[in-house]
């Protein structure tokens, strides 16, 4: 039998979260799956603890309150619940994460776990059904994530902000070493489960907004910002790098003369190597905060072949496109080819240059 631990991690949290509590009392086939709840008080004020109160006078013995004495943010809250789960119930199966906030029922979480009982190796995200009666931030938010994630890992995730989720144990020794404290954690989860091998399937779920989603504590501008701060700064250096590139590249084609494929690669090698440099020095340094090993020997490869890959192709580009003089359908055909590569560039250095160093917990 399954036995889940349940992690809520709550900000200033009304009577929904003693109501939630309550109807998991109230519902013992599916308690039986339960091993033990995990409310993270994540610095709420004083106004509210006495909802904490309240949660300790229920009939539940496997509940334990953890306080923040500060808001550290949901993920922070969340890798609080991971860590003492990792400490206290090793041999779990997994753990589902709620909101406190009423938007997750009893109900919900146990159609998730029903479809985690056939694979507990799968990540199981409960969908919300988005129609026009979901607020427009959360459906701009998830539309903004959802393609992001389909770009840059290949899979079609539906609803990437839903907070309701069933995690394998061998996904937390990794995800309590993930950076970000806040709702970017949520999104680098799924962002990163291809890369730990961890399958993410999704379980429909009813869709709860209430009062417009006001007790949402997600900052729209400041959380967006966070959580797509990483490609935000790959795709600033891939900019800055390029803009060098693309300058050099048509000076030395200009100073060359003509545009055959000796003149194209002597071009592509002129000014590759120097954005290289420029590249490799703001990507290790600030895109992913000197994560790797040998990473200079391992973007050196990439280098050479991402180079010759768009000498190459560029040529083949400037033959297809309509034929002129002058640089300027060279220039369009690599500033074409090197879009393409860039894309793929990021995910090699994410995934095999870059690669966070998994410090697994003792």
């Amino acid at each position: 039998m399954l036995q889940i631990g349940i992690i809520i991690p709550a900000l200033n949290p009304d009577n929904q979260l003693i109501t939630l509590i309550r109807n998991f009392i109230n519902a013992p086939a599916l308690m039986q799956k339960i091993k033990n709840f995990i409310i993270i008080d994540d610095g709420s004020d004083q106004d509210h603890q006495p909802i904490f109160d309240q949660l300790q006078t229920l009939p539940l013995t496997n509940l334990t309150v953890i306080h923040h004495a500060t808001n550290l943010g949901k993920g922070a809250a969340l890798k609080t619940g991971f860590r003492y789960v990792q400490a206290h119930f090793p041999s779990l199966t997994g753990v589902a994460t709620m909101d406190s906030d009423g938007q997750h029922t009893v109900t919900a979480l146990n159609s998730c776990l029903d479809k985690f009982g056939r694979n507990s190796q799968q990540l199981v995200i409960g969908v919300r059904q988005f129609t026009t009666a979901i607020p427009f931030r959360s459906q701009f938010g998830n539309l903004l994530t959802s393609g992001l994630v389909r770009i840059l890992t290949h899979q079609s995730i539906s609803d990437t902000q839903t907070g309701l989720r069933v995690i394998p144990m061998a996904y937390l020794t990794e995800l309590v070493n993930f950076p970000g404290d806040r709702f970017e954690f949520e999104f680098d989860m799924l962002l990163q489960a291809k890369k730990f091998h961890v399958q993410i399937v999704e379980q429909p779920i009813p869709t709860i907004y209430l009062d417009g989603n006001a007790s949402s504590h997600f900052r729209v501008i400041r959380d967006s910002i966070a959580i797509y701060a990483r490609f935000f700064k790959f795709a600033a250096s891939g900019l800055i790098s390029f803009a060098v590139d693309i300058s050099l590249f048509y000076i030395v084609l200009f100073l060359l003369g003509n545009h055959i494929l000796d003149s194209i690669l002597v071009a592509t090698v002129v000014s590759r190597v120097l954005s290289s440099v420029v590249n490799y020095g703001i990507n290790h340094r600030v895109v992913f905060n000197r994560a790797g090993h040998q990473t200079l020997l391992k973007y050196g490869c990439l280098f050479v072949m991402q180079m010759f890959a768009s000498g190459l192709f560029t040529d083949v580009v400037t033959k297809i496109l309509p034929a002129t003089t002058g640089q300027l359908m060279p220039t369009i055909a690599k500033m074409m080819v090197d879009f393409i590569l860039f894309i793929i560039s990021y995910q090699i250095q994410r995934d095999f240059i870059f690669k966070e160093r998994p410090q697994h917990v003792q």
